[in-house]
């Protein structure tokens, strides 16, 4: 079988799937480790950090010549990835279109499973919402305020964080992005092993578990950004 040929038959497509899916999880663990540097500025840790920690990380993961070498591969990561899953979704309707006497519901797959195409949707949306709020202005316009820490400038992505996410619509969207997420990870991160050759019920329920774990975690700790600063629990000078 050429390559060509692989990358588009249905097991080709799924692998694909799952090995960007694999990728784009490992850049949840970066981001969100990134992320959550805001969270120093609690009470209950550091209240006088006033975004420090956090815009220092931004400053040198921006500034890394590995980390921007990668974010062109989150994008093309992201782009195939979404392009195989609509095109796995294409065909699944296809097969699917005279349907069947008995619908069997969840009892032939679950509703996580049926709904990846909708929630993947819903999850691209709000990255362009993410990428058009956050990353267009720190990399393309660079039109942020300044920090400065030791002598160095550095973008106050805590600042804009802050005020993004004093406007309750946008705080509602991002909530919908993180659930939707949750959805899509339940499902999609013991499938892509399944995808890669992992059948073995030992393993596969071993896996759904850490799945279930690092999604309650990761999507907890994402959608507590936003509410943290909107409560006013983290922000410029709490």
């Amino acid at each position: 079988m050429k390559w060509s040929q692989f990358f588009t038959s249905a097991v080709g497509r799924k692998i694909v799937m799952a090995l960007t899916g694999l990728f784009l999880i490992s850049f949840l663990i970066v981001h969100v480790g990134l992320n959550s540097c805001i969270f120093n500025d609690l009470k209950w840790f550091n209240p006088n950090d006033n975004g420090s920690m956090f815009n220092r990380a931004a400053y040198f993961m921006g500034n890394s010549l590995v980390i921007r070498i990668m974010e062109i591969g989150l994008f093309a990561g992201i782009i195939l990835h979404a392009i195989q899953g609509y095109a796995v979704e294409a065909k699944n309707r296809g097969m699917r279109r005279k349907g069947y006497q008995v619908t069997l519901g969840n009892r032939g797959s679950t509703w996580m499973s049926r709904s990846m195409a909708i929630l993947g949707t819903l999850i691209f949306l709000y990255l362009v919402v993410h990428v058009a709020q956050f990353w267009w202005p720190s990399r393309i316009t660079q039109n942020l305020e300044e920090a400065n820490y030791n002598g160095r400038e550095v973008h106050n992505l805590f600042l804009r964080m802050y005020d993004v996410f004093q406007e309750p619509w946008v705080v509602i969207l991002y909530l919908l992005g993180v659930a939707s997420l949750a959805f899509h990870l339940f499902h999609g991160f013991h499938s892509a092993f399944r995808s890669l050759g992992v059948h073995n019920r030992k393993y596969l329920s071993m896996l759904k578990g850490v799945g279930y774990g690092f999604t309650v975690i990761v999507c907890i700790l994402f959608a507590l950004m936003p509410i943290s600063m909107y409560l006013g629990w983290v922000g410029p000078n709490n």
